[in-house]
């Protein structure tokens, strides 16, 4: 049975879907691989590499998607690619499926079973293979070193002979995975860190990080957070409330971080152009969800712009400019994923569709569009 992996088509997308080690890994399986040539140059990953591991190098797509049974990619491949994938094949990517809405579709037509890895279920089976968790932490850390680049001057507290620099003081909003490295990071830099998130239970992760919680704490707060973790609507006046706290908040900072996303809809605005052009000259906004529209209205995608003294970073792919550690992270996720949809013993495709995991990541089956959240 072959597996193929993609060299990357879109623009800016350094990572690739499987490093030398996972190739080594897929052979124990008994799988022949296929890897397109240049596909891991810009993860330091060549082609000499792949060979040695076992790999055959492929002189293009089309020679590197002739008749196999698995493909692996970071990001959906382009229409022509579709169209050369056999019908049957399985495909594991990151897809996307919220935003590229004609991807599904294609893949449907082609008769691939397509697995986009958002989809990923968030139980602990699944925790080796969550391709989200494992980016947004780099995202997170890289997040805070870019800040620091732009920011004109140290992150620690220095005490010398010619008087004594203040640290820098960086506020974390949304405490998911890449927001928790960012808060470790930027500790780890020495500087003063804070954050904020609408649900109550970060509050002890915050502070076990060394940080400050910021949040209006009161009763509603306290109780703002489901059963199953989601937080709950909060009432316009406590909106109001908080608000004016992280707007009070802001103009102490020098870095901001943001973080918040929803899927399949547009990133909500956390720092509105007012708050904005409350806070210091020279202080730094990274803005993790500007692939989604941002959460700032003076985000631009994937450009650094300085706009009322403020530098705002717009970058779309974080984790692809640590493309090394990133797609040796995204080749392992993919690795463990494989190893569920694949016979250990004869090396043959098995797919059980009552799995959790693999029922959950299904975009498309049989000719047909079948993710539930996509579906009607």
């Amino acid at each position: 049975m072959k597996l193929a992996i993609l060299k990357e088509r879109r623009a800016g997308e350094t990572r690739v879907a499987a490093s030398p080690d996972t190739v080594k890994r897929y052979r124990g399986l008994g799988l022949d691989v296929a890897v397109e040539t240049g596909a891991g140059a810009a993860a330091r990953m060549p082609d000499v590499d792949y060979h040695t591991a076992g790999a055959v190098i492929a002189s293009d797509s089309a020679e590197t998607l002739s008749g196999a049974d698995i493909v692996l990619s970071v990001r959906a491949p382009d229409v022509a690619q579709i169209a050369a994938i056999k019908k049957g094949a399985v495909l594991v990517a990151l897809l996307a499926p919220h935003t590229d809405k004609d991807t599904p579709a294609r893949l449907a037509e082609q008769g691939v079973n397509g697995f986009a890895m958002e989809f990923l279920p968030r139980i602990s089976r699944a925790q080796a293979m969550d391709v989200l968790s494992s980016q947004a932490n780099l995202a997170g850390y890289k997040a805070v070193i870019d800040a620091a680049a732009h920011f004109g001057r140290a992150m620690p507290m220095m005490m010398t002979a010619a008087g004594t620099i203040a640290p820098a003081r960086v506020l974390v909003m949304g405490v998911g995975v890449a927001g928790l490295q960012a808060i470790a990071t930027a500790r780890r830099l020495g500087a003063i860190v804070s954050a904020t998130d609408v649900r109550p239970a970060t509050k002890e992760q915050v502070e076990s990080l060394g940080a400050t919680f910021v949040a209006v704490m009161d009763d509603e707060f306290k109780n703002a957070q489901t059963a199953a973790g989601y937080a709950k609507p909060m009432s316009a006046e406590y909106q109001t409330k908080q608000a004016a706290l992280i707007a009070e908040t802001i103009k102490k900072q020098d870095i901001v971080i943001t973080t918040a996303l929803i899927p399949g809809r547009k990133a909500p605005v956390l720092l509105t152009e007012e708050m904005i052009k409350t806070m210091k000259p020279g202080s730094v906004i990274v803005d993790l969800a500007a692939e989604q529209g941002g959460n700032t209205p003076l985000t631009k995608t994937n450009e650094v712009v300085e706009v009322h003294g403020v530098t705002i970073m717009g970058y779309t792919n974080l984790a692809g400019r640590l493309a090394v550690d990133s797609s040796s992270l995204y080749a392992r996720n993919l690795f463990n994923f494989v190893s569920l949809i694949v016979d250990n013993k004869s090396g043959a495709l098995a797919l059980n569709w009552e799995d959790e995991i693999v029922k959950g990541a299904g975009l498309t089956r049989d000719g047909q569009v079948v993710h539930p959240a996509l579906k009607g």
